[in-house]
């Protein structure tokens, strides 16, 4: 009796040590699992912070979309951009980028070259229409083209920019994630992507409704002044829009050039770069006060500068060059 006593006090000394065991496991599989998660948070919110003046560019460029489009068919456009903009992001960037900084890191700046190139293309031309004549009728395209049709061209070339400054974003948040491992990495971006995505789209969503709700305070207000501000925001939001367009043409410039300013750099021809710096700090310099800010303001500035020249050089070179060859391959095949 005494041996079978025996017997059930180790076997039940045995279960408190394997409970033990269990607990100490379950307390480092949670400091490991909250230790992964706020590693994820953190360089996630990093990521966001640093590709933050890219979100500002996307969120200026995207609503010229939808000038001069009928008001129904602004939020189905905005969530078409929004849809084809997460699937570059996550089918195809994310994938991309993750292979290219595992296998080829060296292809990254070439690339991110070419889309800064192709920014400064569409940003120069965007200004040479503005001293072409025809197009003085612009703002009648809607009634002279085929709406179903102007809303497809508009909607595919919202999404080929969108892929360019997608492209950007995802190389900055890509660098700025500390935390190692593939998967961890494609967890952030792909949080990063999503974030980013929904802040852009909802950003440009609010803008191109804000007369609809400018004209509802207009007939709905109960205060005179609520009517007032209705009918102030319905009058203004034409002149809004259009500011918005010019500052989006503006940042693709800025963008772009500061994309191939930097890449130039960074494969060894930096002069350009240098200068750029150079005149930046000698502003701010003299200035004396807000220096940061002058700083930042002149190399924008400046990078806008060498983006409308690098655009309008491109100008020509793509449609008497790379158009026709393009069609040309296109009618063989």
């Amino acid at each position: 009796m005494s041996g079978l006593l025996a017997l059930l006090d180790d076997v039940a000394a045995l279960a408190k040590l394997a409970a033990a065991q269990v607990d100490d496991v379950a307390a480092q599989a949670g400091r490991v699992g909250v230790k992964v998660a706020g590693s994820v948070i953190d360089d996630t919110a990093k990521a966001g912070a640093k590709s933050l003046g890219v979100v500002i560019d996307d969120t200026a460029v995207t609503p010229k979309y939808v000038q001069n489009l009928p008001a129904a068919r602004e939020l189905p456009i905005v969530w078409k951009i929004a849809r084809g903009s997460v699937f570059n992001k996550l089918v195809i960037l994310l994938p991309a980028a993750l292979l290219l900084d595992t296998f080829a890191p060296w292809l990254m700046t070439p690339l991110l070259m070419l889309g800064g190139a192709y920014l400064c293309f569409e940003g120069a031309e965007k200004v040479a229409h503005l001293f072409s004549s025809h197009e003085e009728d612009h703002g009648d395209e809607p009634r002279t083209l085929d709406a179903a049709k102007l809303e497809e061209e508009r909607v595919a070339g919202a999404i080929k920019t969108d892929f360019i400054l997608s492209a950007e974003i995802m190389t900055i948040a890509l660098a700025a994630i500390e935390a190692q491992g593939v998967v961890t990495r494609g967890i952030v971006l792909a949080l990063v992507a999503i974030g980013i995505t929904a802040l852009v789209y909802g950003a440009v969503a609010l803008l191109v409704k804000m007369d609809d709700a400018g004209l509802k305070l207009a007939q709905i207000g109960r205060l005179s002044a609520t009517r007032a501000f209705g009918r102030g925001l319905v009058k203004a939001m034409p002149r809004i829009m259009n500011v918005i367009s010019t500052v989006g043409t503006a940042a693709m410039l800025w963008v772009g050039g500061q994309i191939v300013t930097h890449g130039l750099a960074v494969i060894g021809f930096g002069a350009i770069s240098h200068f750029i710096e150079s005149v930046a700090a000698n502003a701010a310099h003299f200035v004396g006060a807000g220096e940061a800010a002058v700083e930042w303001i002149v190399t924008a500035a400046l990078d806008g500068v060498f983006g409308l020249a690098l655009g309008l050089a491109l100008n020509p070179l793509v449609g008497r060059v790379f158009v026709p060859a393009f069609k040309l391959l296109r009618g063989k095949a």
